[in-house]
């Protein structure tokens, strides 16, 4: 199953997958499910940031129909050895009963819609089959938001908003994955539209969609697949860093009225802070130092994308991408390994670590023209550093798609 698997060939991929699993089709539609692509600010989520991102082309894609048998029957592609997951509606079971099976995302959005309030009165059949690198480009939120919006259709749930939907399928992961993640995976997925960036504003919850502006040159959204196994964020420095932003909003709380690292944007404020924390909590105030250069430079990096200056994008990229390895200290060697070859490739705009850190894949934005260059740099020079990785990395180029799209299914 190749990386670049596009619509038709998915869904072959998903008659095969159902004709093994002994799901019918009949009546089924597809629903497609996009990666994402982080612009800033990485882990800003949950330090309260403006976020701005795009949707990409590596997809979930789920056959579903409704059943009548009150039952969750679900296989997937990409976890064959888990078998087909067959279990009722009225029988989920309680968070932290399967902490390996990725059956933990299905029951998890069943088990957060019965939990919020919503009537399942019906069964759903499904087959999946994604393309989504395994770190980095928010695999969990696309699977969970598929499961979550088929699910709530085959019941006839209409749900108040968007924002809403984005809410339930942060809970799936928080509260019954165990993943204290933030809200941005979700946010840049639902909200994509191709060819557009995603302005997500925290003080008022809003969306604007942010076309990128006509003088761009042609240039690529790259996915530096390490080929390491990232942990979930569960079992990650990800728990840690959210841990000690929260830490750090606790102590300036007081004295300084901030709620959120975020509500750190002037230099008075910051210098404040580090005044008074800069000796007796070092690692916090680097922390700070991150999100606040980060904020600094958001501004520049959205105007630049209404302008088309991809230049000065990627030159915000690549320095968001010092201060998370430096200051906020997320990265990994891998995926610095993957930063330092293709910063040395022409016409490599800006490179950084994406998601959640430690391992995953790393993200760089490049002129269509220097793809090919990127891909033979990294061929060349990965395997020498981490020869164990030598059959597992990727590198994956992508362009900007809408997040979520019903697909033309079975009669």
């Amino acid at each position: 199953m190749v990386s670049g698997s596009g619509d038709d060939e998915a869904r072959q991929i998903l008659e095969d997958l159902a004709a093994k699993a002994g799901i019918s089709l009949s009546g089924a539609k597809i629903r497609r499910s996009s990666s994402r692509f982080c612009l800033g600010v990485e882990h800003g989520d949950y330090n309260g940031t403006e976020l701005f991102g795009v949707g990409t082309d590596r997809f979930i894609w789920m056959a579903f129909r409704p059943n009548d048998t009150g039952r969750l029957r679900l296989f997937s592609g990409n976890f064959e050895g888990d078998g087909l997951i067959d279990v009722s509606l009225e029988d989920i079971p309680e968070p932290g009963t399967d902490k390996e099976s990725w059956s933990r995302f299905p029951l998890g959005v069943a088990w957060q819609l019965k939990r919020s309030g919503y009537k399942l009165t019906m069964g759903m059949d499904a087959v999946l089959y994604g393309n989504i690198p395994g770190g980095g480009m928010s695999r969990s939120a696309s699977l969970t938001l598929n499961l979550l919006i088929s699910l709530a259709e085959v019941n006839g749930i209409e749900f108040p908003s968007e924002m809403g939907i984005v809410d339930l399928a942060q809970a799936v992961e928080n509260d019954y994955i165990g993943s204290p993640c933030g809200n941005l995976d979700q946010i840049m997925i639902l909200f994509a539209r191709e060819g557009m960036g995603t302005h997500y504003n925290p003080a008022d919850r809003s969306i604007r969609h942010v076309p990128l502006g006509p003088g761009a040159p042609d240039f690529r959204i790259m996915s530096l697949d390490t080929g390491t196994i990232r942990p979930g964020l569960e079992k990650s420095t990800y728990r840690i860093r959210h841990a000690e932003c929260a830490e750090m909003v606790d102590l300036c709380a007081e004295t300084f009225g901030i709620k959120t690292l975020g509500d750190v944007r002037s230099e008075e404020l910051f210098n404040a802070i580090l005044e008074k924390y800069g000796s007796s909590h070092p690692h916090l105030c680097k922390r700070l130092d991150y999100i606040f250069h980060a904020q600094q430079r958001f501004a520049r990096m959205l105007e630049a994308w209404r302008q088309g200056d991809v230049t000065t994008v990627g030159s915000i990229f690549r320095a968001d991408g010092f201060g998370l390895r430096d200051d906020y200290q997320i990265s990994g060697k891998e995926l610095e390994t993957m930063c330092d070859i293709v910063r040395t490739v022409s016409g490599v705009l800006g490179e950084r670590m994406l998601g959640g850190g430690d391992k995953g894949a790393s993200g760089a934005l490049v002129l269509s023209a220097s793809e090919e260059a990127v891909r033979s740099a990294v061929e060349t020079a990965y395997p020498r550093s981490h020869p164990e990785y030598a059959g597992s990395f990727a590198v994956h180029s992508c362009r900007m798609v809408d997040g979520i799209k019903l697909l033309p299914g079975w009669e």
